[in-house]
């Protein structure tokens, strides 16, 4: 490596490595105020219902509760809890606290008390009485005409088709697909399903919310986005923008689940209720029931070939479930389109994704961003495709794979809610990749071996490609660097 750098090659101690490994307080939950109350929520468990009605007055009277809400307390103003670009994409249909629940696990009621215990038997002598509705439970029939509608509040905006619980749809096609099947040697269709995932950082949402000495609402909190959280705060607690701080200190892992407003609203609305500090936290459990996960989807992929392993047609169709709430529902099956289709070469390109409400948990952002599930339905099926040209998979890919100097159509047509941006590939390594990956696992040889006896051993491959960022900054090229250089 060069000397003439300052970092690059070199060993750099870690700026807050000492503090870390000596137990130092770093995270949000090694804060403690005086005074500080403890909040948990009551969650509904019913998929789909309606609270008819609910009496917190025995919560209320019993020593050491500071503060019971529900959404009679609450100010209704729908929102988006997604951390993205501004104005969001996404659908507004979620509110602080609703009359409504949507999913097993949606929040009915909010407590504060002096300490954990109390806050827990608090949430035992709320009443709530329920009208209990259809759920939908499946995403193949939550367009259904017999399916309840999940969404049917009218302050909600945003929202493709909320009679057939369409939280939002994308479409785009490059060339002619229909006339590019025409001409194809070989035609392949087949069915990927990929299910929910949750992320299971170690630390799970938390946050502190406090006035400061200034008057400010102080909120420390494990976020991703610091600054689209204290927007999204300002407006739906109709609160000044610059009377909000947000502290994000280390976080314990997010992966995209911390990426949006969880636990920082009923916590900031609780310190409002009572003038007092507050902690918000999940346990384990509540992760799984109120945190996100990546989207399932179901995916058709059809794609036509030539007998010489061209790629000449592709049609990508998604199914994708966001749950309860649309959070991240346009924007993270945008990505599935935009990337994975942009890996190869193929003259004519359609995408559809359809996104569906259900009465499940809320899908959200997730490391990939929606890009992880559309690659192993396309890796899959290229796989599948060599077999039946009897090629080498990792032959038939290079032959089609983008390369310098192409251009993504589908990522200038296809960006996240909105219209993309040109992408050319100003560099690749993916064949150098390629080479040396077979060198190092032994493609050749391995191939060569025939299974024998009940234990079988396969080998396989499989290429990716995935930017950095959000459009507009989710590449690197030469033009940015002289313009960075340009301003120092």
């Amino acid at each position: 490596m060069s000397s003439e750098f300052s970092v690059i090659g070199k060993n750099i101690p870690k700026l807050d490595g000492i503090k870390l490994v000596t137990g130092r307080p770093a995270y949000t939950d090694d804060f403690i105020l005086p005074g500080m109350l403890y909040a948990k929520i009551l969650r509904s468990p019913y998929a789909h219902a309606k609270i008819i009605n609910i009496d917190i007055e025995k919560a209320k009277k019993l020593p050491g509760v500071k503060a019971v809400l529900t959404y009679k307390d609450l100010p209704r103003i729908p929102f988006t809890t997604a951390g993205q670009g501004y104005p969001e994409p996404s659908p507004y249909d979620t509110f602080i606290l609703d009359y409504k629940v949507r999913y097993a696990g949606d929040r009915v009621a909010a407590v504060a008390a002096e300490n954990l215990e109390t806050a827990q038997e608090a949430l035992k002598l709320i009443e709530v009485e329920y009208k209990i509705l259809p759920a939908v439970l499946d995403p193949r029939e939550a367009q259904k005409s017999q399916a309840s509608i999940i969404h049917d509040e009218e302050e909600a905006q945003g929202i493709y088709d909320c009679k057939k619980n369409l939280a939002a749809f994308v479409e785009a096609e490059v060339g002619n697909v229909k006339k590019g099947f025409e001409q194809a040697d070989l035609i392949i269709e087949n069915e990927y399903i990929v299910p929910y995932v949750q992320h299971s950082f170690l630390e799970p949402h938390i946050s502190i919310t406090y006035f400061d000495e200034n008057k400010r609402l102080v909120v420390r909190t494990s976020t991703q986005v610091p600054f689209h959280l204290r927007r999204i705060l300002a407006r739906i607690l109709r609160f000044p923008l610059n009377k909000i701080r947000v502290i994000k200190p280390r976080i314990g892992g997010g992966f995209g689940g911390k990426q949006e407003l969880v636990t920082e609203d009923l916590c900031a609305c609780l310190t409002l209720a009572t003038g007092m500090p507050v902690r918000l936290s999940y346990t384990r459990s509540e992760e799984f029931i109120g945190g996100r996960t990546r989207h399932s989807q179901i995916i058709k992929m059809k794609t036509g070939v030539k007998k010489d392993g061209r790629m000449i047609s592709q049609e990508m169709k998604v199914l994708a479930n966001t749950g309860a709430y649309g959070s991240h529902a346009l924007t993270v099956q945008c990505n599935t389109g935009n990337k994975t289709l942009a890996l190869y070469r193929c003259p004519n390109i359609r995408y559809e994704a359809q996104v569906v409400y259900t009465n499940l948990p809320i899908a959200g952002a997730f490391r990939g961003y929606g890009a992880p599930q559309g690659y192993f339905a396309m890796e899959s099926q290229m796989d599948e495709i060599a077999s039946l040209l009897e090629m080498d998979p990792i032959e038939f890919r290079k032959i089609n794979l983008a390369g310098e100097g192409d251009h993504s159509q589908i990522a200038e047509i296809l960006g996240e809610g909105k219209e993309g941006y040109k992408q050319i590939f100003k560099s690749c390594g993916i064949n150098e990749c390629i080479k040396i990956g077979k060198e190092l696992i032994h493609w050749e040889e391995k191939r060569k071996i025939k299974p024998d006896g009940i234990i079988k051993r396969g080998i396989g491959a499989a290429c990716f490609m995935q930017g950095s960022g959000i459009p507009g900054v989710d590449m690197g090229s030469p033009c940015r660097s002289r313009r960075f250089r340009n301003r120092q």
